[in-house]
């Protein structure tokens, strides 16, 4: 059974507008009216504390917003007046214009060219395991990242089934989980992304594709098996990329995603993109062994210099001259 998101994404938003360096007023406004026009009909109490929330942003946003509101707003039965009056666009919408009967269109006539096959055609036999070829050894990370949404979901149940519970990934430090929150309330993909490189082993180009995924369950993923908060997935959702951001049902839905896939589910799924795109290893250096007789003072020099330098009577305070 589907279950509601543990926190909604007002909430997070209302916490996220009392901090310094980040304007989410436009993103309120947006999220508030599409929230306000999901419900068919309001209380009294539920118009006057939208209305009341609405008109104290309007004036603080850019034309933009105050054109996506009201493209919502238009489609709704009865929205506010106050808030049209806000807006300039008086106490009603301007009614939709009339569909007029569209002149008939004939279409030419079109004659196939008549084909025929040569009775002695065949299928080539080595041609059909060619074509299978890189289905076969297709990953299962690229057929999730490929997959839409629903078969997303199915796959993620799936998991859930094999997955083993004690194979879990340690939460990422709280120091860490605000670095990706910083770089996805700023609006910076290469820097989320190269921070997810690091968080979870992957490498560079798995991290951008989960950063850039214009779904979000790859993000819902990380957050699931690193131990992220579920206000500050949704902020992450929200700001990072604009395609989810934007689409007030769509945060809602991965918010749910949250809390239906289980741990085990998630990090068992991380734990594949580690096998499948491991992060790069930077090779450590070898201790220089000298093999000639310069090598060996070349050596010996710095190593002399070093011991000089650290000779406790050079590093010793000096004393103070007196008349």
């Amino acid at each position: 059974m589907i279950k509601p998101p543990s926190i909604s994404p007002i909430d997070g938003l209302v916490d996220l507008a009392c901090r310094d360096g980040v304007d989410v007023r436009p993103t309120l406004l947006r999220v508030l009216t599409d929230l306000y026009v999901q419900k068919p009909a309001h209380t009294a109490d539920e118009t006057k504390q939208y209305v009341e929330l609405a008109l104290g942003l309007i004036d603080t946003v850019d034309a933009a917003t105050k054109a996506a509101v009201a493209a919502s707003l238009s489609h709704y039965a009865a929205p506010p007046p106050a808030i049209l009056a806000k807006l300039g666009l008086g106490d009603s919408m301007p009614a939709s214009p009339a569909i007029t009967d569209l002149p008939e269109v004939t279409l030419p006539e079109v004659t196939l060219p008549e084909v025929t096959f040569a009775p002695e055609a065949t299928l080539v036999p080595d041609a059909a395991p060619a074509l299978a070829a890189p289905i076969a050894t297709a990953s299962l990370t690229d057929v999730f990242l490929d997959a839409p949404p629903a078969d997303r979901r199915l796959i993620l149940a799936n998991l859930d089934i094999v997955a083993a519970p004690a194979v879990l990934i340690a939460p990422l430090p709280d120091d860490k989980i605000a670095r990706l929150e910083q770089a996805a309330l700023h609006r910076e993909p290469a820097a989320f992304a190269r921070l997810v490189e690091s968080a979870l082993g992957v490498d560079r180009e798995l991290a951008r594709r989960i950063t850039d995924d214009n779904s979000g369950e790859p993000i819902v993923i990380l957050a699931r098996a690193l131990g992220i908060k579920a206000a500050v997935l949704q902020r992450i959702l929200l700001f990072l990329n604009p395609a989810i951001g934007r689409s007030v049902e769509r945060v809602f839905d991965l918010a749910v995603l949250y809390d239906e896939i289980s741990l085990a589910a998630a990090c068992h799924m991380v734990t594949l993109w580690r096998q499948d795109a491991p992060a790069a290893r930077v090779p450590t250096k070898g201790r220089h062994e000298p093999v000639y007789q310069d090598d060996l003072r070349t050596v010996r020099r710095p190593l002399a210099r070093e011991n000089r330098r650290a000779d406790p009577r050079e590093t010793a305070a000096p004393h103070k001259a007196t008349r």
